[in-house]
């Protein structure tokens, strides 16, 4: 399988939507593509729904840790919401859920961010 993204930019916040499996074959791609959009679109807080996300192997763990820290560098917050019981596994695992925030939805976190 491999993976599917969409993305809303909502003020200086990002909203993207993964879907499939984000692994050592797929984190590459979305990878760049963030680090892009957060860059040429002046991108400041990250929320990632990863509600329909399958899978997610250490790859993806460092793609999003990276992204973590080009939000924190624009002095930024960064959410994930939606995670599947699977995929929450891995981020509770690897320590993940001590540093960023998870919320249900995207609409709590663009609250909390005070963009809804």
């Amino acid at each position: 399988m491999s993976l599917f993204f969409d993305y809303e930019k909502k003020g200086n916040a990002l909203c993207v939507r993964l879907k499939g499996e984000l692994d050592h074959h797929t984190s590459n791609d979305l990878r760049d593509k963030l680090t892009t959009l957060i860059e040429t679109e002046d991108i400041h807080h990250l929320i990632l729904n990863l509600g329909q996300l399958d899978f997610m192997d250490s790859s993806g763990l460092g793609v999003i840790l990276g992204r973590y820290n080009q939000i924190k560098t624009r002095n930024g917050e960064m959410f994930i919401c939606s995670v599947s019981p699977t995929v929450g596994k891995m981020f509770e695992m690897s320590g993940m859920y001590k540093i960023i925030r998870s919320v249900n939805s995207e609409e709590e976190a663009l609250l909390g961010l005070g963009v809804a």
